[in-house]
């Protein structure tokens, strides 16, 4: 297609310079018929501004995928989970005889999309809700487990690493994150850790059963158990996504010499940094929320610490920092060197 470049020389060099029409042509390399018709049309003639390319429609090009179109778009709307190679076969089995490749492509436009899920929020009231969770973390030392425990309705969160994630280790984290918020939440949310549940028969139409030795730790506290169903993680999203900003934010491009400084740090990383954000869901700072609308909320601490029939005290280092070793730096004045360069003692000899 000549565009309006090619018009415009034309009409130069015929009109300004004088050239036969059949050396224009051959100068710009355009046909004599092509030039004889456009000269005839008045193209030459007509503003440049108003030359416009006029196109067509192209006329439809038959395949052999239109064949079986009809049956494809039938068999997808009545399943629309059948495969492209399944419905290939139907095809072949009706007459078809193209490739695989169209065919898969043409399936990929016309399947019918799922309809997106909804994201429900479950929120709670202030006091109500706490969750809870363990994180998988591979340090250089070894692999350690982040716990991590959300108050629903502040989203304050509280961590501690681990090095098990054992039933002892899980009682051991919550009184330790109980007596930092300085109460209980009524409800404790969790996955199906087998340190809380040991069956859950929901599904068939039976109950859960729960660990005797939590039971017993949660009536300690006033607290009432609640785990989420196989596969369904979002239910407790509050505390899912922190373990995704822990990684993020605190561990990675950190540097920790021990499960102390590992501890110590992420204490050091939780007040002035992660409590005090403002948050992306609630819009308000964690610590500003907590403090001034779910403190009041929480239930009060037992008189005592709970004492387990069944496990052992679970013994850990002593979480403060590793003391740095300090270098003695001997303190010389400026007149000292000046004396020794007057006695002809070099400064890289003293």
């Amino acid at each position: 297609m000549y565009g309006v470049h090619a018009r415009m020389l034309l009409r130069h060099l015929i009109e300004v310079e004088g050239r036969s029409q059949s050396a224009a042509a051959r100068e710009v390399g355009v046909n004599r018929s092509t030039l004889r018709r456009w000269l005839k049309a008045g193209l030459l003639d007509t503003e440049l501004d108003e030359i416009r390319a006029r196109y067509g429609p192209r006329p439809p090009v038959r395949t052999k995928l239109d064949s079986v179109k009809p049956l494809l778009a039938t068999r997808l709307d009545e399943f629309p989970a059948l495969t492209a190679r399944r419905l290939f076969a139907e095809c072949r089995a009706a007459g078809y005889t193209g490739g695989y490749s169209q065919l898969c492509e043409y399936v990929r436009t016309i399947r019918p999309r799922p309809a997106v899920e909804p994201v429900v929020r479950y929120e709670t009231p202030a006091g109500h809700q706490a969750q809870v969770d363990f994180a998988h973390c591979r340090l250089p030392w070894g692999v350690r487990y982040a716990l991590l425990g959300v108050l629903s309705y502040s989203q304050l969160l509280w961590i501690r690493f681990y090095p098990r994630q054992d039933l002892a280790t899980l009682l051991h984290g919550l009184e330790a994150c109980f007596a930092s918020w300085g109460g209980t939440p009524r409800e404790l949310l969790c996955d199906q850790m087998r340190r809380v549940l040991t069956r859950d028969d929901r599904l068939t139409g039976g109950r859960l059963l729960h660990h005797h030795e939590f039971l017993r730790f949660a009536r300690h506290y006033g607290i009432r158990p609640r785990v989420c169903r196989p596969y369904r993680a979002k239910t407790k999203g509050k505390v899912e996504r922190p373990i995704r900003y822990l990684r993020q934010s605190f561990l990675y491009g950190r540097s920790f010499c021990s499960d102390a400084d590992l501890n110590a740090q992420v204490d050091d990383w939780l007040l002035p940094l992660a409590n005090c954000r403002t948050h992306g869901t609630t819009g308000i700072r964690p610590v500003e929320r907590f403090d001034t609308e779910e403190r009041r909320q929480l239930q009060p601490l037992p008189a005592r610490r709970y004492q387990s029939p069944l496990l052992p005290p679970l013994r850990l280092p002593v979480l403060a920092r590793p003391a740095v070793p300090t270098v003695a730096v001997e303190r010389r004045s400026l007149a000292s060197y000046a004396a020794l360069v007057s006695d002809g003692i070099g400064v890289e000899d003293a």
